[in-house]
C-alpha cells in the first residue's frame, strides 16, 4: 500500500486504532479479572461483621453484602452450565480460626435468551453468611480472616469477565461477646432454604458450639460407630485371620502379640490420616481412585491370595529382599507384615463411606490445613481402630486353648470360607456389579455344605461333628433367605433426564448411586424392597442417576449441579424443581427412617 500523504497516513493510522483499541482494552480485561473493569464493575461487594467482640473461642460470623445493578444478574453458587462461574468464598488457612460454614443464599430460578436452561441466580441485594471458630488461645486483640470471593455478572445477553475480590475478615477479641448488626444475621439464620458449603455440616457445628476437644471426643466415636457399616466386616475376618492362627503359645506372649496388634492398628491410622491430609491439600473427597473398578478388583485379589492362606496352601509374609534390608528377625517381619496389613486393612472401608466420614472429607477439604486433617483423621481412625487392638490382641488365644489343634484346623477354614465371600464380593463389585449379592449367595451356599458336611477336621468328635452340621444348615438358611429376597422387586425407577424434570408437575425423588457403592446395594435390598416405601413413593417422579463414573465429566457436572458429596445420596424435589433440603438422604437409610423423609418431603 502507498500513501500519497502524511495526512492520508495519519487517516489510516487513526481509522486502525479507533478499530482495534476498544478489542485491546476489552481483552486485557479478560486477562486480568482481579483488576478494574468487569464484574466489579456491577456489583459492589461488602463484609459485615456478626459482633463488634468476642472472647477468645467463640464464633465470629460475617456476612458478604452483594448489591447487584438492575438490569444484572451473579451465577449463584455451583451454576449448572461449565461455562459459567459462580458465587464462591475460598478461604486461606489460618492458626486464628477455624472456617466452619459458608451459607450461599437461596437462588432465584430465572430463564435468560443465552441459556436454554433455567438458571440459579442471584439479583439485587443477597448475602453469603460466614461462621468460623476463634482459637481459645488469642489474646486480646485485632485479627483478621483472609478469603478470596469469586463472583461473574451477567445479563440478558451477555456474561462479564469473572472477578476474584480480595476480602478481609476483622474481628476483635475481648472479654465478652458484643453483637452487632443483629437483625440481619437474625434474618440470615432463619434462611433455612439457604444453600450451605459441604463445611457446614454436623462437624462444622461440633467445633462451633462443642469446642475442640469434645469435638474430637465425637469424632473418636464416630471412628467407633463405623465398625457397625457392613464394609468392615472384612476387617474383622482378616484381623482374625492374620493374628488367631499366628500365636505360638510357646514363644509369643501377651505383650508381644499386643505390640504386634498395636502396631496393625497404627498401620489403619496411618493410612486414613494421609487420606486427610490429602483431603486438606486437594479440597475434595479422598478420590474416586479408592473406589474405581480397578482398585476394588486388586483388594479383591488380594483378600482371596490371603484367603487360600487359610487353607494352607501358603503362608503369606513381605519378601525376602525388604526382610534382608530392614532386619532378618522373626519378629522384625511380623511388625512389619501386620504394619502393611493394616495399610490394607484401611482401604477396605472406602466403599462404604457414611455420611460422617463424608462430612469430615468436606470440612477437612474447606479448612485446607493439612496438619489439622492429619490430627482429625488420626482421631477418627483410632476410634475405628480401637476394637481391632483388642481382637488382635486376644484372637491369639484361640491357639492356646488346650487341644485347640484338630478344630482349629475348620475354624482357619471357616475364616478361608468368609474372606473367599469378601473376595468374591469385591471382584463383584468391581466387574459384575449386577450380580454382587449373588456372591454372596453362592458363598452361603457352598460355604455350606463345606464347612457343615465335607470338611473332615475333628469328625470323631461328636459334638464338634454336630456343631458343624448346625453351622452347615443355618448357612444354607440363610442362601435360602437371601434367594428370596433377591426375587422381591423393589422401587421401579426411570432413568435421569433433566427435561422430564421441568416438563413434570410431580415432586421427583432422585436417588444418586454407583455400581460400587456398597450402601447403595443396602438400600436397593433392604428399602427400596420395603412395601410401604415403595407404596409412599408412587406420586413422585423416581429417578436413578448413575455416577458409578464419578470422575466423568458428566458425573462431575451433576455433582456440582446438585451438590452431592458422596454416595448413596437422595433428594426430593418439590412440584416446581426446588429440592426440599431438609429431606435429603445421605448414606443408608433403613425403611422406617426413610419413611420419615419420605412425610417431610411430602408435608413441603
Amino acid at each position: 500500500m502507498k500513501f500519497k500523504t502524511i495526512r492520508q497516513l495519519l487517516t489510516t493510522f487513526l481509522l486502525v486504532a479507533l478499530t482495534f483499541f476498544p478489542a485491546l482494552l476489552q481483552a486485557q480485561s479478560f486477562g486480568n479479572p482481579g483488576g478494574s473493569g468487569g464484574t466489579i464493575d456491577k456489583v459492589s461487594v461488602e463484609v459485615i461483621p456478626g459482633q463488634e467482640t468476642v472472647t477468645a473461642g467463640s464464633e465470629v460470623a460475617f456476612a458478604i453484602a452483594m448489591d447487584i445493578d438492575d438490569g444484572w444478574h451473579l451465577n449463584a453458587h455451583n451454576p449448572p452450565l461449565d461455562y459459567l462461574i459462580g458465587v464462591e468464598l475460598k478461604m486461606e488457612s489460618s492458626d486464628r480460626a477455624i472456617v466452619s460454614e459458608i451459607q450461599y443464599p437461596k437462588p432465584l430460578q430465572k430463564k435468560f435468551n443465552f441459556a436454554e436452561e433455567i438458571l440459579d441466580v442471584y439479583e439485587g441485594t443477597s448475602h453469603v453468611l460466614l461462621k468460623a471458630k476463634s482459637s481459645s488461645n488469642l489474646e486480646k486483640g485485632t485479627y483478621s480472616l483472609k478469603g478470596e470471593f469469586t463472583i461473574q455478572a451477567c445479563s440478558d445477553e451477555v456474561c462479564l469477565p469473572p472477578n476474584d475480590v480480595e476480602l478481609e475478615f476483622p474481628f476483635t477479641v475481648g472479654e465478652e461477646n458484643i453483637p452487632a448488626n443483629t437483625d440481619l444475621f437474625s434474618d440470615l439464620e432463619s434462611n433455612q432454604g439457604a444453600v450451605s458449603q459441604g463445611s457446614a455440616n454436623e462437624i462444622a457445628s461440633m467445633f462451633s458450639e462443642q469446642g475442640a476437644i469434645w469435638a474430637f471426643l465425637s469424632i473418636f466415636l464416630i471412628g467407633l460407630a463405623l465398625n457397625l457399616t457392613p464394609c468392615v466386616y472384612p476387617m474383622m475376618s482378616v484381623t482374625i485371620s492374620l493374628f488367631g492362627g499366628t500365636s505360638d503359645k510357646k514363644t509369643t506372649s501377651t505383650a508381644r502379640t499386643f505390640s504386634r496388634a498395636l502396631v496393625y492398628v497404627l498401620g489403619i491410622v496411618s493410612m486414613y490420616s494421609v487420606l486427610g491430609v490429602i483431603a486438606a491439600y486437594t479440597g475434595d473427597l479422598f478420590g474416586s481412585w479408592m473406589q474405581s473398578p480397578w482398585v476394588l478388583g486388586g483388594i479383591g485379589v488380594l483378600i482371596l491370595l490371603l484367603s487360600l492362606s487359610m487353607f494352607g496352601l501358603y503362608e503369606l509374609q513381605p519378601p525376602a529382599w525388604m526382610m534382608q534390608k530392614l532386619g532378618k528377625t522373626q519378629q522384625t517381619t511380623g511388625y512389619i507384615g501386620h504394619f502393611l496389613s493394616g495399610l490394607l486393612v484401611g482401604v477396605f472401608a472406602a466403599p462404604c463411606i457414611g455420611p460422617p466420614v463424608i462430612a469430615l472429607l468436606a470440612f477437612v477439604g474447606a479448612q485446607g490445613s493439612p496438619v489439622f486433617g492429619f490430627f482429625v483423621f488420626f482421631v477418627m481412625a483410632l476410634g475405628l481402630g480401637i476394637p481391632y487392638l483388642f481382637l488382635g490382641t486376644f484372637s491369639g488365644y484361640l491357639n492356646k486353648m488346650p487341644k485347640s489343634g484338630v478344630w482349629m484346623v475348620w475354624v482357619k477354614k471357616l475364616f478361608g470360607v468368609v474372606l473367599v465371600g469378601v473376595a468374591l464380593f469385591y471382584l463383584a463389585l468391581a466387574f459384575f456389579p449386577q450380580y454382587t449379592m449373588y456372591s454372596v449367595l453362592a458363598t452361603l451356599f457352598a460355604g455350606g455344605i463345606y464347612l457343615g458336611f465335607l470338611e473332615r477336621s475333628a469328625n470323631d468328635k461328636k459334638f464338634f461333628r454336630w456343631f458343624k452340621y448346625a453351622t452347615g444348615i443355618a448357612a444354607l438358611i440363610g442362601a435360602f433367605l437371601l434367594f428370596q429376597n433377591l426375587q422381591k422387586e423393589g422401587i421401579k425407577w426411570q432413568e435421569y433426564d433433566a427435561d422430564l424434570i421441568e416438563e413434570t408437575d410431580k415432586p421427583v425423588i432422585l436417588d444418586f448411586y454407583a455400581d460400587w457403592c456398597i450402601p447403595c446395594i443396602e438400600l436397593e435390598r433392604q428399602t427400596y424392597v420395603d412395601e410401604e416405601v415403595i407404596a409412599s413413593t408412587e406420586d413422585f417422579l423416581r429417578m436413578k442417576v448413575d455416577l458409578t463414573r464419578y470422575d466423568s465429566e458428566r458425573a462431575e457436572k451433576l455433582r456440582k449441579q446438585y451438590d452431592i458429596a458422596g454416595v448413596p445420596t437422595v433428594m426430593f424435589l418439590d412440584s416446581e424443581g426446588n429440592e426440599i433440603r431438609e429431606a435429603r438422604v445421605v448414606g443408608f437409610l433403613g425403611p422406617e427412617d426413610f419413611l420419615k423423609k419420605v412425610e417431610t418431603a411430602k408435608q413441603q
